[in-house]
């Protein structure tokens, strides 16, 4: 939802969210009950930035889940990606260099503009090589 409302307030495209709610109860797998609420939510107050305003108790909840052994892979997904929504720089920074030393796909760089790609193995070989250097 929070992408949408973003990606609607850039391009003005006006998407009423309660209304995509509404619509999306019917057939989808979260299914009418958590969308229900959410429709709600946006109907009370359509500038709704995030629906999370509970993260103190969801971490607890996931915490004791991870302590009891108990998988709960939609809601540690969601509270990383919650997570990673809220901050600046990681870890999307990060996952753009993992995608680069995988995959070259390049990264963009806060002090320029453009996007990068970097030899990661040579950087670490060369930095291996300084490091030996210095021991020895």
């Amino acid at each position: 939802m929070n992408l949408l409302r973003a990606k609607s307030i850039e391009k003005r495209w006006g998407l009423n969210l309660a209304e995509l709610a509404r619509i999306w109860k019917g057939g989808c797998i979260i299914r009418a009950v958590f969308l229900e609420r959410i429709k709600r939510a946006y109907q009370r107050n359509p500038n709704l930035a995030s629906l999370v305003q509970r993260h103190v108790a969801w971490r607890r909840v996931v915490g004791l889940a991870i302590s009891a052994g108990i998988s709960t892979p939609g809601m540690c997904a969601s509270l990383a990606y919650f997570d990673t929504y809220r901050r600046a720089r990681l870890p999307a920074n990060l996952v753009q260099a993992q995608r680069d030393y995988f995959g070259a796909h390049t990264y963009e760089r806060i002090d320029l503009p453009g996007s990068f790609h970097t030899d990661w193995s040579k950087l670490a070989r060369k930095n291996s090589n300084r490091t030996e250097a210095a021991l020895h």
